[in-house]
């Protein structure tokens, strides 16, 4: 139940930043905006999220899970009320301001909570369940909210989600517990600057913590950028498909990332080598996907890509996901509980720094080449490149002080064993 009000919470969360991604092209006309007026909406949201993260990191590893969770819970849905009544761009970027601050404070405390209620051999799949409740989020925003959108209209639908982001601060208030009972961490016994530059950098000296966050910003972005704002008007206006269509592309990223999530999260909790093939194979298949839907119209002559090689790329979008998920478990095992908030933290900036750079970069891009959106996404190869050159550097080191960990802490069961015995 404890786990089930936490991960609610980060679906509403994920219905609130999503939201815009089906609503682009509505905002565009509300607020009379064009492309890089229009990307600055999400920008800025993922540039607040961005820069909470190693903050709510320290926040949730002092202050506890539910503290955490409840205030973002109250931000997320006040931004996203705001957002509802906007009318002008200046107010409505104030909101999705607040709102990033909120939705910052969800998934690192959720990943918290998962590994103080459930034993550390299912972190991989705590993760990668956590994950799925962000897709049903995601799923929410590319099925319902579209439709509401289109018949009840701005306010009712944005305020509509705001009201479930109310309801979910009730769930925490009264349901949510930061440990079972008996269990109960140390109590934490140092605090100010000092304690947490040392924590921070603590975390960072892990070769681990720094893989799991190149890892994440060289598998998310891509995905989220799609489903965040530029999948919708690329589909629409590049592709010439309907908006029920190009919905229902949105949605198979959705259920595709929902399938690779479980897959994933069972593959590695049984076989922990697979996460480095698996995060070089999400890579190599995004920009293998990119490459083909960018590259038709040169080799085909012109025209639009075929249905089903937009399919295949919204089937390997849904990889990107659950491949980002792998860099929170390279850095579970390089981090102590006490400073995995911390970790998670520096983690979960990777992505969203690098969504961040692609959404203003394909914003300013088609403004520069007159809405060529090919062109504009071709961004994604660079980001790919530099993520990758960090991952290679760095797996190594990590791999090998991972296995040092593993056979100290085997010799010292094994010690502990022979103890009780005797």
């Amino acid at each position: 139940m404890v786990w089930g009000v936490g991960t609610s919470v980060y679906l509403v969360a994920v219905v609130h930043r999503t939201s815009l991604g089906v609503a682009g092209i509505d905002a565009a006309h509300r607020f009379h905006i064009g492309a890089s007026a229009l990307s600055t909406f999400s920008i800025l949201q993922v540039l607040v999220y961005a820069a909470m993260q190693i903050p709510v990191g320290l926040m949730v590893d002092r202050l506890g899970t539910k503290k955490v969770l409840l205030c973002g819970a109250v931000l997320f849905t006040a931004g996203q009320g705001a957002f509802a009544l906007s009318h002008s761009y200046g107010m409505a970027l104030a909101a999705r301001a607040v709102l990033g601050c909120g939705d910052a404070m969800t998934f690192v405390s959720v990943l918290r909570l998962g590994s103080r209620w459930f034993p550390a051999r299912r972190g991989p799949l705590i993760a990668q369940g956590a994950a799925l409740f962000g897709v049903a989020g995601n799923l929410v925003s590319t099925v319902a909210l579209s439709r509401l959108l289109h018949s009840a209209g701005w306010t009712p639908t944005f305020l509509g989600t705001a009201i479930v982001g109310a309801f979910v601060i009730v769930l925490v208030a009264l349901f949510l517990k930061d440990h079972p009972e008996g269990h109960e961490p140390a109590p934490a016994e140092h605090a100010g600057l000092a304690y947490v530059r040392r924590q921070i950098a603590d975390a960072w000296r892990e070769p681990g913590t720094r893989l799991g966050m190149w890892t994440h910003f060289t598998t998310q972005f891509s995905g989220m950028v799609f489903l965040l704002l530029w999948g919708l008007p690329y589909l629409v206006e590049d592709q010439g498909l309907s908006r029920g269509a190009a919905g229902g592309l949105l949605t198979v990223v959705v259920v595709a990332n929902m399938v690779f999530g479980m897959v994933f999260g069972q593959l590695i909790a049984r076989h922990h080598n697979v996460r480095m093939p698996l995060t070089l194979g999400v890579i190599g298949a995004t920009a293998l996907a990119w490459a083909a839907v960018l590259g038709w119209p040169a080799l085909a002559g012109g025209g639009h890509d075929p249905l089903w090689l937009l399919v295949a790329l919204c089937v390997v979008l849904g990889a990107c996901g659950p491949g980002s998920m792998i860099g929170f478990d390279f850095a579970r095992p390089a981090n102590p509980p006490e400073r995995f908030g911390t970790a998670s933290g520096i983690v979960n900036i990777g992505g969203f720094t690098a969504s961040m750079v692609t959404l203003l970069a394909i914003g300013v891009l088609l403004d520069a080449t007159g809405d060529n959106y090919r062109i504009a996404w071709s961004s994604v190869f660079v980001l790919q490149a530099v993520g990758t050159s960090q991952i290679l550097r760095l797996r190594r080191r990590s791999e090998r002080l991972e296995r040092e960990r593993i056979a100290v802490s085997r010799v010292e069961s094994v010690h502990r064993s022979v103890a009780l015995t005797e």
